[in-house]
């Protein structure tokens, strides 16, 4: 008696592990039916960002200030805006630069009231119906340059800044017209924080710098 007893019971745990992966693929295949046939798995959709000069990877740019963080396109949050700075220019506090050779359109006005950014392109606009200045090659950089040099101060604002966000952070000129030309200081723009863009009365290279930093300013118009 004990033989088949013993039999009967190795027979049918057998059965039950035979059983049992049919069971699982079962389970797996009938929750497939719920799916399209034609839905694949996909990363995300890579953005196409304006043209510009590429910017450093974005954890290095964000860990190098915090004055500017708020945002790239609007004004600098916590900036003061006081009555003086709403107030076009007296004309002694002014300086037309020299024109440049074949461009009759071409007019820049350096303004020596320090200024932030932002209210440095309002003036532009309000006042003189241009923007914050766009250099667009050695020779006009060199005309401004020129002009410029025997400021006191170190660094006036042109019209270049940071825009964008995420992996489309670029340098681009705040009139909209193409980044087609820079000339860096050693180590810009990946050293030093800021995401606006200055222009050195000494040597005429481009730096960056904080938006909130009030300094001369360069207008075309």
């Amino acid at each position: 008696m004990k033989f088949p007893l013993l039999l009967a019971l190795l027979v049918g745990g057998a059965s039950a592990l035979h059983l049992r992966p049919e069971t699982s693929d079962f389970k797996s295949s009938s929750g497939d039916e719920n799916l399209p046939s034609d839905v694949g798995i996909s990363g995300p959709e890579v953005e196409e960002c304006p043209p510009g000069e590429e910017l450093i990877p974005l954890e290095e740019e964000e860990g190098s200030g915090s004055k500017d963080i708020s945002g790239d396109e609007g004004a600098v949050s916590g900036q003061d805006v006081s009555d003086e700075d709403l107030q076009c220019p007296k004309e002694e506090d002014t300086m037309s630069l020299m024109g440049i050779p074949g461009c009759k359109t071409c007019r820049f006005l350096l303004v020596r009231n320090p200024r932030p950014f932002d209210n440095a392109q309002s003036v532009c606009r309000s006042c003189y119906r241009g923007t914050l200045a766009s250099i667009h090659s050695f020779s006009v950089n060199f005309q401004i340059h020129s002009s410029v040099r025997r400021l006191n101060q170190g660094q006036v604002w042109i019209g270049g800044r940071i825009m964008g966000w995420g992996r489309c952070k670029r340098f681009r000129w705040i009139d909209g017209s193409s980044w087609n030309f820079a000339y860096w200081a050693a180590g810009q723009p990946r050293c030093g924080g800021g995401r606006c863009v200055t222009l050195c009365t000494q040597g005429g290279h481009w730096r960056r710098s904080h938006c909130a930093q009030r300094r001369p300013f360069i207008c075309s118009y």
